[in-house]
């Protein structure tokens, strides 16, 4: 498993490569700062960024060892999107990912940690 049209939706997989293009094109600075992090992290594991599966654009993953990382503002708050939220988790785990999620606060605060438990994560 290498390629996003093997994780993405295979009839829509053009149009969400376009938008996790332009997604990686505007990053947010929490997820650029984490990018950072994630591009050397030196544990000889490698993540992809705004990468299709399913019908979702995920922030990060390591296909290796299936584990996707969202990245979350305060939009993530309002409930509605804690229903999108939920409902776009409970999918990804359903094919056999792991999703862990950090707070824009969390990154901007506390990297150390985050980085510690993203380490924990691809060590399990």
């Amino acid at each position: 498993m290498g390629f996003g049209y093997e994780t993405a939706a295979p009839d829509r997989y053009e149009l969400l490569k376009g938008f996790a293009k332009e997604n990686r094109r505007n990053m947010t600075e929490n997820e650029a700062i984490l990018w950072q992090e994630l591009r050397n992290i030196g544990c000889g594991f490698k993540f992809r960024r705004q990468h299709p599966i399913g019908d979702y654009i995920v922030d990060f993953v390591c296909l290796s060892k299936r584990l996707v990382i969202e990245v979350d503002g305060g939009y993530h708050d309002a409930p509605e999107q804690q229903r999108e939220d939920a409902l776009r988790t409970h999918f990804i785990e359903s094919r056999s990912y792991s999703v862990i999620r950090f707070r824009n606060e969390e990154i901007s605060r506390n990297l150390k940690t985050v980085l510690g438990e993203i380490k924990r994560n691809l060590f399990s």
